[in-house]
């Protein structure tokens, strides 16, 4: 299993319409949908200003791999150019 931990840091005062774009144009429940996703979730941290934290579980490396192929990963893509600064990305195996 692959856990991603991604956060985004928004331009100034972005995070929340960041969080609304995703949410309205079903990117959450889409990648929720795919096959060899366990969980992906999004989360505003305590006192996190502008951060926006994704939680991601996937089943191995191909479905991880399949999921970055995805159109609404690539509207993910589009939407960051818009929103955020900067993406960390922490991987882990379980």
């Amino acid at each position: 299993m692959i856990v991603l931990m991604v956060t985004y840091k928004c331009f100034p005062e972005k995070r929340d319409e960041f969080l609304e774009m995703i949410m309205t144009e079903g990117i959450d429940e889409a990648s929720r949908a795919e096959d060899g996703n366990l969980a992906y979730d999004y989360f505003i941290p305590a006192g996190g200003g502008d951060t926006l934290l994704l939680w991601e579980k996937w089943r191995d490396e191909a479905a991880l791999r399949a999921h970055s192929c995805q159109p609404h990963f690539k509207r993910l893509g589009e939407l960051k150019g818009e929103f955020v600064l900067e993406t960390l990305i922490e991987r882990y195996m379980a």
